[in-house]
């Protein structure tokens, strides 16, 4: 089969996708859902035509999708993709690297290493900040905190690399209240417990109560949030970070969208004080909208975080002089994460980054406008790019997310805020534009208004 020509049919069927997505509906049809069961037959016994299999795909697969990458789609913080973010991710599976190793993939390590110093410039990070690109926001958090257990412990003279956690010194973990859930199972999976954690009280709109922190010590770690996945909020970091670092605690931020606001003046004072701390969790497919998966990990101290994660000696890894990717992450063998960030990043400039994270967060202050004034209650201060809104009592407010998901102009999600059901709106799409924001608002109020 000659690859220019199925490459090019794929191409064509992915525009044509991505064409259909501003007149057809968010949510797949039931009659969408029910054709992919023709995927799940007998295994072939013969090779089928590659061209059958990829036209087969679009068929089924295209309609059975959730509308995420177009511009209706709130029910998460889930972007799009940007066009030169997806061109360069095709690029990059041509090229079918295999990142881990500056051997394997010279192209590939320059261009991360490089879409490093542009993130950390973009969210004004120290410059001396370590970095490796992971899956998401979990491994992100896993990573960060991982060089937090690796550099506290050594202080305290204990090498959890060599020894483990049999017989280490413990360390205390301290979380806010509104802690995401992928920090909690970071804590799990690197032994720290998910439940021996202390939490601290949080305010109105989720933020960590920098003056109810308990007494800290060299063996506390405290992580915290810029973005709360229901409000926006983001805690206040440079507090906690000063009260921390006087008594050599380690402050870690999950940062997975909230740490962008630093990249658009306006919104930046929202996320004021985080380059304080020690470490930061970062998703790129959120609201840089590149391509699943893109996670990456920041630590301040490059040595912590290496030391963290460095692959122990094998005679068949060759090892150069410059910065060896899997020096900085969980995986050995993973994809050129680096290529479309560095695209993105490229295609928009500082600039054309905070407006987009502008023009997502104008979007939000929009929808809570547009709400309150058809006579719904909006809960939370509307800051950057998150809306909770609720239609009445519980009941009421799941019956109209109910509607709207059925409607299948827009898509939002549910969630408890503070013991009372809430819609949540999140807007992170570049694809997302005014009129798409009115034509989901009008959705909104007049299924609200049929639920009665």
């Amino acid at each position: 089969m000659n690859h220019r020509h199925l490459l090019q049919t794929a191409a064509t069927l992915a525009a044509d996708y991505l064409d259909s997505l501003p007149t057809r509906g968010v949510a797949p049809t039931a009659a969408a859902l029910d054709g992919l069961r023709a995927l799940d037959r007998p295994f072939p016994e013969q090779p089928s035509d590659p061209e059958a299999v990829l036209r087969e795909l679009d068929a089924r697969g295209s309609p059975a999708t959730i509308a995420s990458a177009g511009g209706r789609f709130f029910g998460f913080v889930v972007g799009g993709s940007l066009p030169a973010a997806l061109a360069a991710n095709v690029l990059a599976a041509a090229w079918d690297q295999d990142a881990g190793m500056t051997v394997l993939a010279p192209g590939a390590a320059a261009i991360e290493a490089a879409a490093l110093r542009w993130l950390l410039d973009a969210l004004h990070l120290p410059p001396e900040t370590g970095g490796g690109f992971v899956t998401g926001a979990t491994m992100a958090n896993f990573t960060g905190l991982a060089a937090a257990r690796y550099a506290l412990l050594a202080r305290a003279g204990w090498d959890v690399q060599a020894n483990g956690l049999f017989g280490a010194p413990p360390l205390t973990v301290v979380v806010g209240d509104e802690v995401h859930v992928s920090v909690i199972k970071a804590l799990g999976l690197l032994g720290l417990g998910q439940s021996r954690v202390v939490r601290v009280p949080a305010d109105a709109q989720g933020r960590i109560r920098a003056d109810r922190l308990p007494a800290l010590d060299a063996r506390t770690i405290v992580c915290t949030q810029a973005g709360n996945v229901n409000t926006g909020a983001c805690d206040p970091v440079g507090d906690v970070s000063r009260a921390a670092h006087k008594v050599g605690a380690w402050v870690h931020v999950d940062g997975a969208f909230g740490l962008w606001a630093r990249s658009a003046p306006a919104r930046a004072p929202q996320a004021a004080g985080i380059e304080e701390a020690d470490s930061w969790a970062l998703d790129a497919h959120k609201w840089l909208n590149v391509p699943y998966d893109s996670g990456v990990a920041l630590c301040r101290d490059a040595g912590a975080l290496r030391s963290a994660m460095a692959t122990g000696p094998a005679a068949y890894l060759v090892r150069g002089t410059a910065r060896e990717p899997d020096d900085y992450t969980p995986e050995l063998s993973r994809r050129a994460r680096g290529v479309e960030i560095w695209a993105a990043l490229a295609s928009l400039g500082r600039s054309g980054l905070a407006e987009l994270v502008e023009r997502c967060c104008h979007h939000a202050t929009r929808f809570a406008a547009g709400l309150r004034e058809a006579g719904y209650e909006v809960l939370n201060e509307v800051k950057l790019n998150q809306v909770l809104v609720r239609f009445g009592d519980d009941a009421r407010t799941r019956k109209v997310i109910e509607g709207i998901q059925a409607d299948r102009t827009c898509w939002c999600g549910g969630t408890m805020w503070q013991g009372r059901a809430a819609m949540r709106i999140s807007v992170s799409s570049w694809a997302t534009t005014q009129e798409d924001v009115e034509q989901s608002l009008a959705a909104m109020i007049k299924v609200a208004r049929a639920v009665g």
